[in-house]
């Protein structure tokens, strides 16, 4: 099969290699319709996450049909058109059984390579380097969902491919962060960053009851979309302090909740730029953390900081701010499996179309384009949809 292969740092090729195949009684073999590129992504393709080998296939947010199940399999049948979440979970451990999915005991072959530094294995990925369990990714024709008939969520026909795809990964990433903040009718919630991800988590926001989002980015034409989902929007890049334009707008108090939607390699201005810029080019540390920094300082007194963006090692943490303001730190992979059935409720009663996010349709052929395309944030680029 064709398949987008990581060779090395910035070093991606369409290559063929070899088809999937049952490997155990609960697997499903899935045929890839859509798959998209993903900021998470970027952070082993810039080489900041360790653990990728050459030829690994790599992508995690996908929608495809089923086309080979395992003996043991019941609930999926050949020929169902499914969205698969980008964390893989047992549904039996003591963590499947708490709805927190992505921490499974069970889906990471490689715990012994992730415990040293997280203390504890999560759940394995698809494509997400082997410390994520080596697991084949998404950014190929097939692929092999373990434990399929918790992983597979079939399609309802009123439910788009483009709409199920986002499903996989973006939607609920942004819906959990959302869900972290304990929204309270009329609350004022911040999300810095405007990608998939962060769009989501402010339409999100509003769907949990929030009066007012704020979205913080750069690009205008992410700022138009996060407009488009009902949000108000600041440009960092025009004002000299978000944190007082957020107080300004909040009656001096600051949001009641904060997103942090951005992630190791966000950008910022001025010296701290500079600074996080040099640090990470020595590999004196992993991240760029300047939205983090600014959401822990801008939220309110007595807040919640939802973190959604991926993160190594932090430099310059502001402990102090978060301890002196009662803040409530929470974060986490999304459990997909705990959220995907309501998001097909959603669009059907017209509340949510995640299809917003394409920007570019592409077929697999093009992908090392396309992540070019991502990366470099031209072409008014968001996400970039993937036909294998």
């Amino acid at each position: 099969m064709r398949a987008l292969v990581w060779n090395g740092v910035n070093d991606l090729a369409v290559e063929t290699v070899d088809d999937p195949e049952i490997l155990n009684p609960h697997d499903v073999i899935v045929a890839v319709t859509l798959t998209t590129t993903c900021g998470s992504d970027l952070h082993f393709i810039d080489g900041y996450i360790p653990g990728m080998r050459e030829g690994d296939v790599f992508g995690h947010e996908f929608m495809g049909e089923v086309v080979e199940v395992g003996h043991e399999v019941t609930g999926i049948r050949v020929g169902t058109r499914v969205v698969v979440p980008s964390f893989i979970a047992c549904n039996s451990c003591w963590y499947c059984d708490h709805d927190l999915y992505s921490l499974c005991d069970t889906t990471n072959p490689n715990a012994e390579l992730q415990a040293p530094v997280l203390g504890a294995p999560t759940a394995g990925i698809y494509g997400y380097t082997h410390e994520f369990g080596g697991y084949a990714g998404s950014h190929a024709q097939f692929v092999r969902v373990p434990f399929g008939d918790v992983n597979c969520f079939a399609i309802p026909d009123y439910v788009t491919d483009e709409q199920a795809l986002f499903m996989s990964d973006a939607v609920p990433t942004g819906y959990m962060g959302a869900d972290f903040c304990d929204i309270a009718g009329g609350d004022v919630v911040a999300v810095w960053g405007a990608g998939g991800v962060g769009l989501m988590a402010a339409r999100s926001a509003l769907l949990n009851g929030a009066g007012r989002v704020i979205t913080i980015d750069r690009i205008p034409e992410r700022l138009t979309l996060a407009e488009r989902l009902g949000a108000e929007t600041i440009n960092y890049a025009e004002v000299d302090s978000v944190a007082e334009v957020l107080r300004e707008k909040t009656g001096g108090r600051g949001p009641d909740s904060v997103i942090e939607a951005v992630g190791m390699e966000g950008h910022s201005t001025g010296i701290q730029q500079v600074y996080d810029r040099t640090k990470q080019a020595l590999r004196l540390e992993t991240d760029r953390a300047a939205s983090l920094r600014e959401a822990i300082l801008a939220c309110r007194k007595g807040g919640v900081v939802s973190v959604l963006g991926v993160y190594g090692v932090t430099d310059k943490f502001p402990m102090g701010a978060l301890m002196n303001k009662g803040l409530t730190l929470r974060s986490a992979q999304q459990h997909g499996q705990r959220y995907i059935p309501q998001f097909f409720d959603y669009v059907q009663q017209g509340d949510l179309d995640p299809s917003i996010l394409i920007t570019h349709d592409l077929p697999l052929e093009d992908g090392v384009r396309a992540y070019d395309m991502f990366k470099n944030k031209t072409d008014g680029c968001i996400r970039v949809a993937l036909r294998p």
